[in-house]
């Protein structure tokens, strides 16, 4: 039965119940629906821990509140609604007093019930009142890189090894990377061994794919030789921290046929009717040097045995020194391993950020951020319009505006070692230039693979979008001296990432009109800090257009000038009103408009 009461639709929340999402000192924004009936005035609060904050009334039932969680770990925020009874009171009086009527009786019934007849500013507190209703809702809060990050991906064989890398991360970290991600680093199986382009007859030499994990000298907790020791590994890693970075780890739960699993638990594997193990398909793709794990073995303690010894794989790398995962596939793994998995390393590691690498269908994707991922790769790599329903416009008002935004925190990879799509296919400079400001502007976390700025733009084919001469069959030797042609916008863009924090967050993001449909137009704003980001979406040609822009949104006046510095350039532009205009010339090398706005700059 219903009380007199009723809270509903309260964000931030899940569709099922799992956590929502937050990072420590994030201003995160509580809403509900509260009413009751008849006319009586309500009050409203969230509790999260010792904070208590009053709730505003935006009208139309609809209420608010700001709340700024301070420690990691799982929590719970409260919403308590109660019947204001003075206040109630008051107004009641004030509407006879305003009508002429006589309130002497009224003015009694305060004494008696309230020991006052104060009628501004007086209230029922939560303790005091007697229909005091709440309702809770958890809440998973993650340290700030779970949120923001610039990530750089590399294999360490083509760049000599884990102790060679060490040298290579002061170039990493001088472009301005938070994070540096090494795919598997562990030994690889030579049974069903991949060559070149994805071949299945490997020349001498040819070194496999990283994620045919396992060999004779050993499994997920081992070390490539041919990449080094552990003692190497332990360099790599503090040398990253030196840096002012962190060191992300893949982890890939799948197997080499060499994997010393497949010899010592064979239940943990799908084995075929004459006996043989599957070997991993996306048909048409083809993976004959990787076996994937059956996680759900016939025995239960087969299958505990299984998880915990997956689980066990994170606990050594944590104990290793790193607390940052990009997860290969997880799409692939049963839901419930995940639930149960990241909840119980969160728990005794709540520091660990766990990055989904899952290019599959929209509620699997959701599905895998609510049970505990940290972070979602996303479908930005195939988004390249600016309208219609797989546009850049749509997918953010999905991402950053819509329910959403409560638990899954996209990543945005213009490229990865399996991806080169849209117009980075044979694509020109330009092309690099204006999806990597898109990445590293519209949402807080993005990343790009290794010859991104070397503008490597060759496809494997017109129907693949592979790279051709993958550095997944290969070791690719390149050079870091000098540095390669994209170096100093990648690096100016991290440093505009940093010192603007609009930029950090993903839900200000609010999208401004063009006439120009290849001209995309949207803002971000922190405080203070309003960024006005203009891009051209046509890398072979120039375009201009007249924004229109809302000024409301922007905190700007009709009445008063602007000024919009661009943080790319340094040119400082003197605008008035909602509609300049802009020119930006893509084959010339200016591809966007990063903008700080400030009003009431003087005449």
């Amino acid at each position: 039965m219903l009380g007199r009461l009723v809270i509903e639709d309260i964000r931030p929340r899940t569709p099922t119940g799992y956590p929502a999402k937050a990072v420590t000192g994030e201003a995160v924004r509580v809403t509900a629906s509260i009413y009751r009936e008849g006319h009586d005035v309500l009050a409203a609060r969230v509790r999260l821990g010792r904070e208590a904050v009053a709730m505003t009334d935006l009208g139309n039932d609809e209420w608010e509140a700001v709340i700024h969680p301070a420690s990691l770990g799982r929590h719970s925020f409260v919403v308590e609604a109660w019947t204001d009874r003075r206040a109630t009171w008051a107004h009641k009086v004030k509407a006879k007093q305003g009508a002429g009527q006589d309130v002497a009786v009224d003015l009694a019934e305060g004494r008696v019930r309230f020991g006052s007849v104060a009628l501004d500013g007086v209230h029922t507190t939560a303790e005091e009142a007697d229909d005091l209703t709440s309702v809770e809702h958890p809440l998973l809060v993650d340290r700030d890189r779970a949120l923001v990050g610039a990530w750089y991906e590399l294999f360490p064989r083509s760049e000599g090894g884990l102790a060679a890398t060490a040298k290579r991360v002061s170039a990493v970290a001088g472009m301005g990377f938070d994070v540096l991600y090494l795919p598997p680093i562990h030994p690889i199986g030579r049974t069903g061994r991949k060559g070149r382009n994805n071949t299945l007859k490997p020349a001498a030499g040819d070194p496999g794919s990283p994620w045919a994990i396992g060999s004779a000298e050993g499994g997920h907790t081992s070390i490539d030789p041919a990449l080094g020791t552990m003692e190497d590994f332990s360099l790599l890693l503090e040398t990253v921290a030196d840096h002012g970075m962190e060191l992300a780890l893949d982890y890939a739960l799948q197997c080499s046929p060499d994997h010393p699993w497949v010899q010592q638990h064979p239940e943990w594997f799908h084995r075929r009717p004459d006996g043989s193990i599957a070997y991993a398909e996306n048909p048409p793709k083809r993976y004959e040097d990787i076996y994937p794990i059956n996680f759900w073995p016939a025995k239960d303690e087969d299958r505990e045995a299984l998880w915990q010894a997956c689980r066990d794989i994170i606990e050594f790398w944590i104990a290793a020194g790193v607390r940052i995962f990009r997860v290969d596939n997880p799409h692939t793994k049963p839901f419930a391993f995940w639930e149960w998995m990241i909840p119980a390393v969160a728990a005794a590691h709540p520091e660990v950020i766990f990055l989904a690498e899952a290019f599959t269908r929209p509620k699997i994707m959701a599905k895998l951020a609510e049970v505990g991922f940290n972070q979602s790769y996303t479908y930005f790599t195939w988004r390249t319009e600016q309208y219609g329903e797989e546009g850049l416009r749509a997918y953010l008002q999905e991402l950053a505006l819509g329910p959403k935004a409560d638990y899954m925190r996209p990543s945005f990879w213009p490229n990865t070692p399996d991806i080169l799509s849209g117009p980075l296919r044979n694509g020109p400079p330009a092309a690099f230039a204006l999806r990597l400001i898109l990445a590293a502007t519209m949402v807080p976390s993005y990343g790009i693979y290794r010859g991104y700025e070397y503008l490597e733009n060759q496809p494997a084919s017109d129907a693949n979008e592979e790279y051709l001469h993958s550095e997944k069959y290969e070791i690719r030797k390149r050079s870091w001296d000098p540095p390669a042609p994209l170096v100093p916008l990648i690096t100016r863009v991290n440093e505009i990432r940093r010192d603007h924090p609009a930029l950090q967050r993903l839900r200000t993001i609010r999208f401004h009109d063009s006439d120009n449909p290849e001209i995309l137009v949207y803002s971000k704003i922190q405080g203070d800090d309003v960024m006005l980001m203009v891009v051209n979406l046509d890398p072979r040609s120039a375009q201009s257009a007249t924004l229109h822009l809302d000024l409301g949104v922007l905190g700007l006046s009709w009445d008063e000038p602007y000024q919009a510095e661009d943080l790319l350039t340094g040119e400082v532009y003197r605008w008035w009103g909602p509609y300049p205009w802009v020119r930006l010339d893509a084959p010339a090398g200016q591809v966007a408009h990063i903008l700080a706005l400030r009003e009431n700059v003087g005449v």
